[in-house]
C-alpha cells in the first residue's frame, strides 16, 4: 500500500471515528448536546482535527440528514415490492413512513426537526430525490387517465408528505415510544384513504 493510500485510509477511518462518536452522542444525550468539542473530547483528538473533516457542525448534521432521508428512500421502496396496484403501494409507504418516525427518532427528529425541509434543503442533500420519487411514481399511476390534467403530481406529493408529517408531529409530542395507539393508527387509516379516494374520484 502506498503512503498516500495508507494516508486517505486514515483520514477516512478518522471520518467514520467522529461520525460514529456524534451519533452515539445523540442517541444517548439528544441533539441539543451534540457539539464538535465534545465529539472531540469522545474520540481523544483536538478540535482542529475535527474540522480538517467537517467544515463545521452543521456539516455533521447534513451528513446524517442524508443518511436518514436515504434509510426512509429504502424503507418506502421497499414497502412497495410486490405490490402492483398504485393504491396499495401508496398505503404501504404511509405505513411505512410512520413507522420509520418512530424506529427512527433521532434521524426523524434532525430531518424534520424544525418542519418541512425548503428548497434550499433539497438541494443540499440528493438524497431526497429517491424519497420523492418512490412517493411520486405511485401518485402518477394512481391518477386516472382522465384526470390526468387536472391532478397535479408534485402538488399531492407534498400533500402526502405534509399529512404524513402532521399526523407524526401530533404522535410524536415527546413520546416517540407510543406511536401505536388506537386512535393514532385509526386516523392514519382514514387520512390515507381520503387521500386515494381525492386522486381516483
Amino acid at each position: 500500500m502506498s503512503i498516500t493510500d495508507r494516508r486517505l485510509r486514515q483520514k477516512e477511518e478518522v471520518r467514520v471515528l467522529i461520525l460514529d462518536a456524534a451519533w452515539e452522542m445523540v442517541v444517548t444525550e439528544g441533539w441539543q448536546s451534540f457539539s464538535i468539542r465534545k465529539v472531540a473530547d469522545a474520540i481523544e483528538y483536538s478540535v482542529p482535527v475535527i474540522y480538517t473533516h467537517f467544515e463545521n457542525k452543521d456539516a455533521i448534521l447534513l451528513e446524517f440528514n442524508r443518511k436518514g432521508f436515504r434509510l426512509l428512500a429504502e424503507c418506502l421502496e421497499e414497502a412497495k415490492i410486490g405490490k402492483d396496484n398504485p393504491a396499495a403501494q401508496i398505503d404501504a409507504m404511509a405505513h411505512a413512513y410512520w413507522n420509520f418516525a418512530f424506529s427512527n427518532y433521532q434521524y426523524y427528529q434532525l430531518m424534520f426537526g424544525l418542519g418541512m425541509p425548503t428548497c434550499e434543503t433539497a438541494r443540499k442533500i440528493p438524497e431526497m430525490a429517491g424519497f420523492k420519487d418512490a412517493i411520486s411514481s405511485s401518485i402518477e399511476a394512481l391518477t386516472p387517465a382522465d384526470r390526468k390534467d387536472s391532478v397535479d403530481p408534485f402538488l399531492k406529493y407534498q400533500s402526502f408528505w405534509s399529512m404524513l408529517h402532521g399526523l407524526v408531529s401530533i404522535n410524536m409530542l415527546g413520546k416517540p415510544d407510543n406511536q401505536h395507539g388506537g386512535l393514532a393508527e385509526m386516523v392514519l387509516k382514514d387520512v390515507i384513504c381520503s387521500f386515494i379516494k381525492g386522486i381516483v374520484s
